[in-house]
């Protein structure tokens, strides 16, 4: 599908989508304990991958409602079955890297797979510290890619790994150690990147009863744990990754203000997107206990941006700075390139058709907004949630029509993020018709 946005001020009301972080953790630990209801649960094309991995462990999820949903689930009570078919974990990363964990607890063999973007995406030293735990865990084409082979049972034990490459390794080595007999202490080698997503993962242990911490070298969870959260449910929290995508739109087309709904604080690191916003110049509130952020436009003036921790985050800052004035720099953005697809060039490249002036370093970006002219142009989504949902901002405010190719790929985590458009008052067309 392709999708073109005409320049389009926004208004009025948008809700958060539940969070995508918190879905995949509470659908794979409802699965690692007997069963539990999840509720407001984000149904995406990625957290549906991870629910196929818990049916194919021996588990069940049955879903009711439509949007933010509440999911039945019938867990494998912390021994997966060895699966019956190939693992497809689609274009979800946080899948296949939770989930191979998980694989490496069943006694025998299992196969992970996913689209062509995954099966670029790295994952060595996972499978290095599956080996080092006593579970056997292979590359096909000995890249440290997937396709990947593991076989079980993981008994646990000490091990080191990187922190620099993805937390996702370390939320995957937390929640299979706590049903292990020995438990899994961690040893971080390298300084830890994204750290706020291990601290989801501890908030989210926590609320299904089971201890985990953070130690002078790293993490550790004692095995022999059983997954059970208070009173059989689990609630997900709105998504401030997904937030930012509104939040942003209110900054630069927002004349009138938009008020956005179920923003509530939680241990998400793209929470800092609403100071972000701040610092750039825009007009906003953020009522906390209410979980309401009311944001509108006002001349935005570029900043200085690190991302180590909210690597989500940088195609939205990217169009920000791209409508700022002056220089926005964002920093610390290396492993920003190992996503969906290069999220640093893919933004340099595609906000470059439309005008916009960029400087690209390895591990940093540089969007001078006030030697740009934001022109509309026919841009690639790069087959990544993000960049097209970052791009359909930079059409808000662009001299003439945007039109994004493959903008479909927004289903990977706000699936309802067009129909969000819509009712803020953006003027769009689906595949040219209205």
């Amino acid at each position: 599908m392709n999708v073109t946005i005409t320049p389009s001020s926004v208004r009025g009301m948008a809700r958060a989508p539940p969070s995508k972080s918190y879905t995949h953790r509470a659908i794979l630990a409802a699965g690692y304990a007997d069963g539990a209801t999840v509720r407001d649960a984000l149904w995406s094309a990625d957290t549906q991958a991870t629910a196929r991995a818990v049916e194919l462990f021996g588990g069940t999820v049955d879903r009711h409602g439509d949007g933010s949903d509440t999911l039945e689930i019938d867990g494998f009570g912390g021994r997966p079955d060895v699966p019956a078919n190939v693992i497809d974990c689609a274009n979800s990363g946080t899948t296949i890297r939770l989930v191979t964990a998980a694989a490496a607890l069943a006694d025998g063999t299992s196969v992970l797979t996913g689209d062509g973007s995954l099966r670029s995406r790295p994952q060595g030293p996972l499978l290095e510290a599956l080996a080092d735990l006593g579970a056997r865990a292979d590359s096909t084409r000995g890249n440290g890619q997937a396709p990947l082979v593991v076989t079980g049972p993981l008994t646990g034990g000490d091990v080191s790994i990187p922190g620099d490459v993805s937390s996702q390794y370390i939320t995957a080595l937390l929640l299979a150690g706590a049903v292990t007999d020995e438990g899994i202490s961690i040893e971080l080698e390298t300084e830890l990147k994204s750290a706020p997503y291990v601290d989801i993962t501890l908030e989210v242990l926590d609320d299904f009863g089971v201890e985990a911490r953070k130690t002078d070298a790293g993490f550790a969870v004692d095995g022999g744990q059983s997954y059970a959260p208070a009173g059989g449910d689990y609630a997900v929290p709105g998504d401030f990754s997904s937030i930012s995508y509104p939040l942003a739109a209110g900054a630069i087309a927002g004349t009138e203000g938009v008020r956005i709904e179920g923003a509530h604080p939680s241990a998400q690191g793209d929470t800092a997107i609403v100071d972000i916003v701040e610092r750039m110049g825009a007009d906003v509130e953020w009522d906390r206990d209410a979980g309401t952020i009311d944001v509108s436009t006002a001349p935005l003036s570029g900043i200085e941006v690190e991302v180590e921790n909210t690597p989500d985050l940088l195609p939205t800052i990217a169009t920000l700075g791209a409508v700022a004035e002056g220089d926005t720099h964002i920093t610390n953005a290396e492993h920003v390139r190992y996503k969906e697809t290069d999220r640093v060039s893919a933004m340099a490249e595609e906000l470059g058709k439309m005008g916009v002036e960029t400087t690209e370093e390895r591990d940093s970006l540089t969007v001078h907004g006030g030697d740009s002219s934001l022109s509309g142009a026919t841009v690639s989504g790069r087959d990544d949630h993000r960049i097209i949902m970052a791009l359909a901002l930079a059409g808000l405010v662009a001299d003439g029509e945007t039109t994004i190719e493959g903008a479909d790929h927004v289903d990977v985590s706000f699936p309802g993020f067009f129909g969000m458009l819509e009712e803020l008052g953006v003027g769009l067309e689906r595949d040219g018709r209205q």
